[in-house]
């Protein structure tokens, strides 16, 4: 029976990953599609790009509590051990990425990601957004500090002492730069997108000067 209702929470964190947050808020709001602007992608960063500034908020916070949401599964639901919110949390992660609403497609889980660690260790979550917010304040690109900061959180877990969560935290970190391809090209190319502050912007702008 355990083995049964596993299987079907672990399909329901999933599900709550592969919520499209970002496409209904752009086709509610906005009427457009937020695959068809910017890079395509239907995550946070698409949306700042293509949205704005308070759609991106909104959607950071929603893709951030449905990974909460599905990792925290096992603790609403009474099973252990808690380790299995880290299980979840992959499932919503890739929920997230490969959304069943979205025809298999999705974001890049960054934000998703953040939420999972929210479940499992609050004190970790918060050292890794203030890790991602110095980073974007220095680099201006999120897609950039998504993956700088995944390799900080990474090392950083080690001081845990937690084997799954270190890891999962190398798991979710190959994924992310794999997601991250064409970014990482744009990034070569000097083409990657960049957020209206930072340092890095604020050298463009002086540079234009």
């Amino acid at each position: 029976m355990d083995i049964v209702k596993n299987i079907m929470l672990i399909i329901l964190a999933y599900l709550a990953g592969s919520f499209p947050t970002g496409v209904l808020i752009s086709k509610k709001f906005f009427q457009k599609d937020l695959r068809d602007f910017g890079s395509g992608n239907t995550g946070t960063t698409n949306t700042f790009r293509v949205l704005g500034f308070w759609p991106g908020v909104v959607v950071l916070t929603v893709d951030i509590l449905k990974g909460t949401l599905g990792a925290a599964l096992p603790l609403i639901f009474g099973i252990g051990p808690k380790y299995l919110v880290l299980v979840y949390g992959l499932a919503s992660i890739f929920g997230h990425s490969f959304s069943i609403f979205l025809n298999m497609k999705g974001g890049k889980a960054v934000a998703t990601s953040a939420g999972v660690l929210l479940a499992y260790n609050w004190s970790f979550f918060l050292i890794a957004i203030t890790v991602f917010g110095i980073i974007l304040l220095l680099t201006s690109m999120v897609s950039l500090t998504s993956m700088v900061a995944m390799v900080i959180v990474t090392g950083i877990s080690f001081f845990y002492h937690d084997a799954i969560l270190t890891t999962v935290a190398a798991i979710v970190l190959i994924f992310i730069i794999w997601r991250h391809q064409p970014n990482i090209r744009r990034i070569k190319n000097g083409t990657e997108s960049v957020v209206p502050f930072g340092l890095y912007h604020h050298y463009l702008n002086k540079k234009k000067d």
